[in-house]
């Protein structure tokens, strides 16, 4: 059987028939739960004192600090462990290689143990106090980022169609039409550039935009992509960002067909992303882009338009792109 927490129901009851006399077993009984679970919570929540009573209204409050206290400050209590750890920070040991190396180290030994994200918080602790472990992570960070748990949120967007599914001649870039999208963000609260890559190409569009919500990025994508020809609209790849949540209203006005990279897998918008390193040259991050002017951008995507390429066969993107537009208008 699964494990789970006692309910405040549970303590509730709990708490009534123990001042009644039942036995454990039996409150254990009426409860559906084990009798060593009735006696583990009195013995951990039940009062200190000899002839006290275990009673819910008294107890409850300290359960909910209890429950919501990061249970890492005890392993701070172990010296031989904290000495350990920081020994380790101190000679560039990532936290998940230090975690797993106690295992190695002392096989035996279960108070050296301690989780990669109790370290992290060990670190942002040293760095409210002044010290310097965190200069000893890879990125520096002073502070943990809370990490999202795989199959979290957005990324289930209703009627998402998956990469998995996308046709093989996308893959090959044996046609044009099929695009890859994404946003290049400013300095916080500055806004973002969306940028639309031609995957056969390399052809760039992009477009200022004031915010990231997905009204915003329809409204600059739908007209961008209607001044193309309808046989160069054929397939768009997204990632899973919530500024593409209304891609079924981009598909209907544009008819294009959308897909969506699998989650953390930015290889897969490949063009895409090598693109958005190339506009970082002139726009790096930080930016403020409401100080960007449209002319300022449009010169950043010329360049880049006209820049020989080695996998065009140092054609430049615009002249590839120029034949398929011309093609496409004598249809």
């Amino acid at each position: 059987m699964s494990y789970t927490h006692l309910t405040p129901r549970e303590r509730y009851v709990i708490s009534h028939l123990k001042v009644a006399k039942f036995s454990l077993r039996e409150i254990a009984r009426r409860l559906g739960r084990h009798h060593t679970t009735i006696s583990r919570e009195i013995m951990r929540n039940g009062p200190t004192n000899p002839g006290g009573v275990y009673w819910y209204y008294f107890i409850e409050p300290g359960i909910e600090i209890k429950r919501h206290r990061a249970r890492g400050y005890r392993r701070q209590h172990h010296a031989p462990l904290v000495e350990y750890v920081e020994a380790k920070l101190r000679i560039d040991w990532p936290p998940e290689v230090i975690a797993q190396r106690l295992r190695t180290d002392f096989p035996l030994d279960e108070k050296m143990r301690v989780s990669h994200e109790t370290i992290y918080r060990w670190v942002s602790l040293d760095a409210e106090q002044g010290g310097n472990l965190h200069q000893h992570l890879r990125r520096r960070h002073k502070y943990r980022r809370r990490q999202k748990r795989y199959g979290a949120g957005r990324r289930f967007l209703p009627g998402r169609v998956g990469i998995e599914e996308r046709p093989e001649i996308i893959a090959e870039r044996s046609r044009f039409g099929d695009w890859e999208a994404d946003l290049v963000l400013g300095r916080r609260g500055s806004g973002a550039i969306a940028t639309y890559v031609e995957r056969k190409s390399r052809f760039l569009m992009a477009t200022l935009l004031p915010d990231r919500t997905a009204d915003t990025f329809n409204a600059a994508t739908i007209p961008t992509y209607k001044e193309l020809p309808r046989p160069l609209r054929q397939t768009l790849t997204l990632d899973n960002g919530k500024e593409f949540s209304r891609f079924k209203e981009l598909e209907s006005e544009t008819s294009l067909t959308v897909y969506f990279a699998a989650p953390y897998a930015a290889w897969q918008r490949g063009t895409n992303e090598n693109t958005n390193g190339l506009l970082r040259f002139y726009f790096p991050k930080g930016t403020n882009f409401k100080r960007i002017s449209t002319a300022a951008l449009v010169r950043a995507i010329h360049r880049l338009n006209n820049r020989p390429r080695k996998c065009l066969g140092y054609r430049t993107p615009q002249e590839v792109f120029d034949e398929a537009l011309s093609g496409a208008l004598a249809i």
